[in-house]
């Protein structure tokens, strides 16, 4: 079986347990052998970073090692200038050929704000979409049309093999893990000086290790 190529993205300010665990069971269900890691520099639909790229891609480095299921793609964080995700999509179908399956992980939230994306509709001709449900996000679309939209795309679990045998199209929800942890809580919780204790079960203590170490989010 072809393997599926699968991607995700985000600033990673830092990376958390929210991410890797929920990476984890989403790889162990769909079967996945390898996901990688895309962080950017200048996100286009939200706020700048509060880390420098450099200490961004150091926690990364130091969350993932010795676990062989991550890998890290450093392309966006050489750009000066905002990563659309549809054009590192067209990079990546490029660099991986037209038959290659590629799957790119989304939050909920980013599903039910799609339309904001730059070219949005050019996401699903190069990639499969697998969203993580998100604690507080309904799954219903904004409006009918975009919610026939996803029912169009949407495949059930039972179907999950077509992520492998197509090489973009389809949509597929991942809806049996949540992880309630935010990078704007951790953050909070570092400038406010608590203790270790409070944020312990939150990220890596590598992370936690290097963020007490350039004295980040202070």
């Amino acid at each position: 079986m072809t393997e599926l190529y699968t991607v995700f993205g985000g600033t990673f300010d830092p990376i958390h347990y929210g991410h890797l665990r929920t990476l984890e069971a989403l790889a162990k269900q769909v079967g996945l052998k390898k996901i990688t890691l895309l962080p950017n520099n200048i996100p286009p639909n939200r706020a700048k970073p509060h880390a420098t790229a450099h200490q961004r891609l150091n926690m990364l480095r130091f969350a993932i090692e010795h676990h062989p299921l991550f890998e890290i793609d450093t392309r966006q964080l050489r750009h000066e200038i905002p990563s659309w995700t549809v054009s590192t999509l067209e990079q990546l179908r490029i660099e991986q050929g037209v038959k290659q399956p590629i799957g790119f992980i989304i939050g909920q939230d980013c599903l039910l704000n799609l339309t904001t994306w730059y070219r949005w509709q050019d996401l699903l001709s190069l990639c499969h979409l697998l969203v993580c449900q998100r604690p507080g996000y309904a799954i219903p679309m904004h409006t009918p049309k975009m919610q026939k939209w996803l029912e169009k795309h949407l495949i059930t679990d039972s179907n999950i093999q077509q992520l492998f045998s197509i090489p973009s199209g389809h949509i597929w929800l991942f809806k049996n893990f949540l992880i309630n942890i935010s990078s704007t809580e951790i953050r909070r919780l570092f400038y406010q000086g608590v203790s270790v204790s409070s944020y312990s079960n939150m990220l890596p203590y590598r992370v936690i290790d290097y963020i007490h170490s350039v004295n980040l989010y202070r």
